[in-house]
C-alpha cells in the first residue's frame, strides 16, 4: 500500500458522501486462434475444464465459463508465464478445445494502498456504500481490507475515529461491514441494490483515482490473485473500468443501482485495466442491512 497525505476531515466527509465507485477501459490480448472458437462444448467438458483450472493453482488468472460460446474462458496477468499457459492446456486434457486464454496488462492483486480516505494501521482503502440496520450505521468495503484493519479513521493521523471493523470475509469473498461509531460522520445515501449484467455500462468511484467508467464483461468470475493478501474470490464482476492501489472497496454503480465493491484487478488508469468487483447484494444479504 502506498500512504498519500491525509485528508481533512471536511473532505474525508466528502469522500464519505460520495463513496461511489467507476473504472476506466481495459486492454485484452487474446492468446487463442480465432479457428479455436468453433462448436460449443458440452456442460461436462466445461464442468471438467473449470475443476481443472480450479485445481491448477496458478495465480494471476481469472476464469469464467461462457455457456454462450461453450467455452471456459480464462484471463491471465502478465505474471503468468508461457509455461504456466501450457500447463492449463494439458490440465485440460481431452477438452483442452474448451479453453479460451486472454491475457491482460498487469498483475492481478487486491488494490491495498494507504492514503487519503478510510485508514486503518497502515493501509487505506476507499468506503464503499452506507447501509443500515435498525438505528444503527454501517458501510460496506473490500473483505480484504477488513481483513487487516480493526478499526478505521478519516485521516492518516488516525485523530478522527470512523468506527471498528464488524466482520470481513475474505478469500471466498471480498467484502467487510464496518460500524460508525463517530456520531458526528455523516452517512448519506441515495442508492438501490440490483445486479450487473453483461455489457451494462458502470461507474466507480475510489480514493486513489476518482470517478472512471466502463463495461461489464462477464459475471460469476473467479479470480486467484497474486501477491498478499492474495487468495482466490469467487462470484466476482468482470469490468473494463480501471482502478489502482488504495481504490478498494470503492463502490461500483448504474446512475442509482448500486452493483458492486471495488475487489482487485490490473493495469492503471492511464493505460487502462480489468477490475474486478464483488457484487454488494451478497454483502448485504450477509448481514442484513439496507442499502441506504
Amino acid at each position: 500500500m502506498r500512504i498519500v497525505p491525509s485528508l481533512t476531515h471536511r473532505r474525508i466527509n466528502r469522500v464519505v458522501a460520495l463513496a461511489i465507485g467507476t473504472l476506466a477501459a481495459g486492454l485484452f490480448m487474446s492468446s487463442t486462434p480465432a479457428a479455436a472458437a468453433s462448436q460449443p462444448n458440452s456442460a461436462s467438458a466445461l464442468a471438467a475444464v473449470g475443476a481443472a483450472v480450479d485445481a491448477s493453482g496458478v495465480d494471476g488468472i481469472a476464469w469464467y465459463t461462457d455457456a454462450a460460446s461453450g467455452r471456459v474462458v480464462v484471463t491471465a496477468d502478465s505474471s503468468v508465464s508461457g509455461a504456466a499457459i501450457a500447463a492449463l492446456r494439458r490440465a485440460a486434457g481431452a477438452n483442452a478445445g474448451a479453453l479460451r486464454i486472454d491475457r491482460a496488462n498487469g498483475v492481478f492483486s487486491p488494490l491495498l494502498s494507504a492514503g487519503d480516505a478510510i485508514y486503518g494501521g497502515k493501509f487505506r482503502c476507499s468506503l464503499g456504500f452506507n447501509v443500515v440496520s435498525g438505528s444503527t450505521y454501517y458501510f460496506l468495503t473490500a473483505g480484504h481490507c477488513g481483513s487487516l484493519v480493526d478499526t478505521w479513521y478519516t485521516n492518516s493521523g488516525h485523530t478522527t475515529l470512523i468506527g471498528p471493523t464488524i466482520n470481513f470475509s475474505f478469500p471466498g469473498n471480498d467484502y467487510a461491514l464496518v460500524r460508525y461509531d463517530n456520531t458526528s460522520l455523516t452517512h448519506p445515501g441515495g442508492f438501490n441494490l440490483a445486479d450487473a449484467f453483461v455489457g451494462e455500462s458502470v461507474t466507480r468511484k475510489g480514493s486513489t483515482t476518482g470517478t472512471h467508467t466502463g463495461k461489464v464483461t462477464a459475471l460469476d468470475v473467479t479470480v486467484r490473485y497474486s501477491g498478499h493478501p492474495g487468495g482466490k474470490v469467487s462470484g466476482l464482476i468482470q469490468t473494463t473500468v480501471c482502478a489502482e492501489g488504495g481504490d478498494s472497496g470503492g463502490p461500483l454503480y448504474d446512475g442509482t443501482k448500486a452493483l458492486g465493491l471495488t475487489s482487485g484487478g490490473s493495469g492503471d488508469c492511464t493505460s487502462g485495466g480489468t477490475t474486478f468487483f464483488q457484487p454488494v447484494r451478497e454483502a448485504v444479504n450477509a448481514y442484513g442491512v439496507t442499502i441506504l
